[in-house]
């Protein structure tokens, strides 16, 4: 989307007031570091550092090292101190917490509950937690920030059918759909067939990750074969698209069918230079994906390994492209019509809350 001559280029400041939504977010990937320090204390996980500051460089450092292993290393440490009720309700209510305060109005958090039961919970015991901690939060908040659920099913796991009736049975309290992650390369979605045919016969959304460590196959199988209503990250689609010298454009049948299907992308800058999947904000394919009207909306993966925010990512994008005020409500209308919210739930918050925020923001001048 080019900037308009009468648009205005926002401040950070503003950026930071701009009603928000938020489509791709880990719980796992979101804790403060204080919090991590007194929760490993409570069960004895022993952590590489033991000061917030110094382990907050640490899960930077180690995100941002290029190696996979280190970077896996950093959840192996916010999942274990997550395996007790009061523990996931403290996380899920300090997460809705931080968002509200960076101007997220709308927010889908998701998780694998399979991987918090360690502790002796039930799975449904973990999404009742969750639950808890973002009832408790939305509350203090006075109605400024909606959050759901997400439930997360591990692509190398057994355990999607199991994790997609959670979501169905929960469906309703507090979760809005299902997804899955995990290494792309070696685990296809259409290992978990029968879930995404089950959910559909259920008439539940669900997201796919796919297309960020893997290419085009990724992205085909997820829609083509298992019918996802939105695609977890996607860069990767850029590979089906050619620029000539002169610049113009030519789409392959796949990219062509996303953006005529207006196939949301959950595009998660930050977190895509550090798994490799861009090599810079200016270069990320977020810039002619939105030039050519895909159905970009912007995320932040996981804030506390990318040391972001839902401000910082569209903050880059406005000092890397120009995006203006115009620009980044079209990303937030973008992301609240794709959410896995009722029709009339999603027009309220955009008629309410993003086009009324917007405006006075461009009315500041």
């Amino acid at each position: 989307m080019t900037a308009t001559t009468d648009a205005t280029v926002p401040t950070r400041d503003q950026v930071l007031r701009a009603p928000k939504v938020l489509l791709h977010d880990h719980l796992d990937g979101g804790l403060r570091p204080q919090t991590i320090i007194d929760l490993a204390a409570e069960c004895g996980h022993p952590l590489p550092a033991d000061d917030a500051d110094a382990l907050a460089a640490w899960f930077a450092e180690s995100a941002d090292s290029g190696s996979l292993v280190r970077y896996l290393e950093t959840f192996d440490h916010t999942v274990a101190v997550m395996q007790s009720g009061p523990a996931i309700a403290r996380v899920a209510r300090e997460c809705v917490e931080d968002l509200a305060a960076d101007g997220v109005v709308y927010a889908e958090i998701r998780y694998a509950p399979e991987q918090h039961v360690e502790g002796g919970l039930t799975l449904d015991e973990v999404v009742a937690a969750v639950q808890q901690g973002f009832d408790e939060a939305t509350a203090a908040a006075g109605g400024r920030i909606v959050v759901r659920q997400l439930l997360t099913a591990m692509r190398h796991q057994a355990r999607s059918m199991e994790i997609a009736e959670l979501a169905v049975a929960w469906r309703g309290r507090g979760v809005a759909g299902f997804d899955i992650a995990g290494a792309e390369a070696g685990y296809p979605p259409t290992r978990h067939l029968d879930a995404f045919e089950y959910l559909q016969r259920e008439n539940s959304h669900f997201t796919i990750h796919a297309g960020e460590a893997f290419g085009l196959p990724s992205i085909w199988q997820a829609i083509q074969w298992c019918g996802a209503d939105r695609l977890g990250h996607g860069v990767r689609i850029i590979d089906d698209i050619t620029v000539a010298d002169d610049g113009s454009v030519e789409l392959g049948r796949l990219a062509a069918y996303v953006r005529d299907k207006r196939i949301p992308l959950e595009m998660c800058p930050a977190s895509n230079i550090q798994t490799g999947a861009a090599a810079s904000i200016a270069e990320h394919p977020i810039g002619l994906l939105t030039r050519l009207r895909f159905r970009v909306t912007v995320n932040t993966d996981n804030r506390l390994m990318s040391g972001t925010s839902m401000t910082a990512e569209m903050w880059a994008l406005v000092e890397a492209f120009g995006y203006t005020l115009d620009d980044l409500r079209w990303f937030t209308i973008n992301a609240m019509k794709s959410a896995f919210l009722p029709f009339d739930e999603r027009l309220a918050i955009i008629d309410g809350v993003v086009k009324p925020g917007y405006a006075a923001l461009a009315a500041e001048g």
